[in-house]
Order: structure tokens, then C-alpha cells, then sequence
């Protein structure tokens, strides 16, 4: 396993999170969206590392927006990621990276692999053996996202947070 990870992490902005949800110090809450890319060489492990990936960002996540992210919710997203990437390691050859952008209402998921080929989505077959990985998705997360990209495409998921 080979990880390469791009930080677009925005600064502390000093705002602390308290019981109540209110503000512990005079300084604003964060304004951006906390943004992580992580890039990977296809190797094998790279599924749980990019879950490790999940992982580290949900903590930040809480911390710097006060986001609250039960175990429930990080085990969807855990799941959610592990399908996404899964895929494109089956079908395209391997993901290159995935990319995870959130605030305190909801994690966008994306992974992006070099295959120009759209995922199909199946319809829902109890007795088919597999092939159920963008149908997990789809009902852990509010939207997917498919978009071709220049050398090939990303597909993502919208996952809300409770409130």
C-alpha cells in the first residue's frame, strides 16, 4: 500500500465546539467546507487505508465544524467508501484517489479512478450473487454523483449527517 496524500485542509479558525453546540470563543465558526485528497498507487490495502482515511477526516470533521458523526454514521460512510473504492479497483483497474469534502450537515464522498466507463446501476436482485456495491450506496447517501473527468471519471456519494 502506497498512500500520497494532497492536503486542502483550511486552518483552525480557534472556534470550539462546547456541549450545546454554541460557540466556545469569540472567533467565527469555519465558513469552507473542510476539504482531504488522497491518492493512491492501487496496491493492495488500499481500500482500508482509504476508510483509515475516513477515519482521521470525520475526527477533524467534529472537531473543526462540530459535526456530529455517530459511530452509526461513520460506519455508513466507512461502507460507502469501501463500495466506491471496491468498484473502481474492480472496474477500472484501480482508484487513484478519493476525495472527501464536508461540513456539519453532510460528507460528500468521491473517488476517482482512470476508466471513462460509467457504473451501471442494477436493479435491486436478492438472489444475484454480487453487483450490489452501488446499491448499497445509493441507500446510505442522499445522492450519486457520476461525472467523466479529464482521464477518466469520479463517482461520488452525498451522505447526510444528523443534526
Amino acid at each position: 500500500m502506497n498512500e500520497h496524500t494532497t492536503t486542502t485542509l483550511y486552518p483552525a479558525s480557534g472556534y470550539a465546539c462546547v456541549a450545546d453546540g454554541a460557540e466556545a470563543t469569540g472567533d467565527p465558526a469555519p465558513t469552507r467546507p473542510l476539504h482531504h485528497v488522497a491518492h493512491f498507487d492501487g496496491t493492495p490495502g488500499s481500500v482500508a487505508a482509504a476508510r483509515a482515511v475516513t477515519t482521521r477526516f470525520l475526527h477533524r470533521l467534529g472537531a473543526e465544524w462540530c459535526a456530529r458523526v455517530p459511530e452509526r454514521t461513520t460506519g455508513d460512510l466507512h461502507l460507502v467508501v469501501s463500495e466506491l473504492a471496491t468498484n473502481a479497483e474492480r472496474h477500472a483497474g484501480g482508484f487513484h484517489a478519493l476525495e472527501l469534502t464536508g461540513d456539519a450537515t453532510h460528507v460528500v464522498v468521491t473517488v476517482h479512478d482512470t476508466s471513462p466507463v460509467a457504473p451501471t446501476f442494477l436493479r435491486p436482485d436478492p438472489a444475484r450473487v454480487g453487483g450490489h456495491g452501488l446499491e448499497i450506496v445509493r441507500a446510505l447517501s442522499r445522492e450519486v454523483r457520476i461525472a467523466r473527468t479529464p482521464g477518466g471519471k469520479s463517482v461520488g456519494a452525498v451522505v447526510d449527517l444528523p443534526h
